[in-house]
């Protein structure tokens, strides 16, 4: 049985999952539950996983996943699946496809190099590793791959520095979609898509960045988000 702050957390996390598809953060954790610091989240954390609700996923430290919930949250015999808490690149070779790595479904993702969520930089294709990731967090047909991020410009979409986003590839996007952008044919960067007239607009989900408009023929879309891990 879990206690009223147990539930309440728990409660708060499902909510921001299923309308953000990202976690929220801990100090969003503190102030939704109204505690003093964030230590009182990790043993709500703590408590949450030995009572078999969540779990932290170990390819990054702290990445959460919720297992199930309890009747009151629309758990038990309806059905939950779990999502994981807390998702382009450039024309170059494609990562190698995703590859199941266990009966559970978990898949092993290439990790492709970084993105910029900021000013946009090269994104790297030079990256042997990989990060696994359960295959409920994949979405749509296509190969998927991750990309660490690197800048603060989509910290309003819940998309920090540091944080690894999940890709699904695919050349096309609809307004509002978060997507890896490449821009003539040299620099990556993640945005929000929208396109103004005969023109595409990049936009930053920070106020500190300006919104990018270009020439359709100047951006091309390398995929769009589909998930993200983060560690903290």
């Amino acid at each position: 049985m879990l206690t009223k702050k147990q539930l309440d957390l728990l409660e708060f996390i499902h909510k921001r999952v299923q309308r953000d598809g990202v976690p929220p953060s801990f100090d969003e954790m503190k102030e939704a539950l109204d505690l003093r610091s964030k230590s009182g989240i990790h043993r709500l954390i703590t408590a949450l996983e030995e009572r078999g609700f969540i779990r932290r996923l170990a390819h990054r430290a702290r990445a959460l996943e919720i297992v199930k919930l309890p009747d009151s949250l629309g758990g038990g015999p309806s059905g939950f699946t779990p999502r994981v808490i807390d998702g382009d690149r450039p024309d170059a070779a494609p990562p190698s496809q995703a590859r199941e790595i266990s009966t559970a479904g978990a898949m092993d993702l290439p990790l492709v190099g970084r993105i910029a969520a900021g000013v946009p930089i090269e994104a790297l294709n030079q990256n042997n590793n990989s990060v696994t990731v359960p295959q409920a967090m994949l979405s749509g047909s296509g190969s998927h791959y991750a990309l660490e991020v690197k800048g603060d410009s989509m910290i309003g979409a819940g998309i920090n520095d540091g944080d690894v986003v999940v890709i699904r590839e695919t050349k096309s996007a609809d307004n509002g979609d978060i997507v890896v952008a490449l821009i003539e044919d040299h620099e990556a960067t993640l945005k929000r898509f929208m396109r103004r007239g005969g023109s595409i607009a990049l936009e930053a989900a920070n106020p500190a960045y300006e919104t990018r408009v270009l020439p359709p023929d100047l951006v091309k879309v390398q995929g769009k988000l589909v998930g993200l891990i983060r560690s903290y």
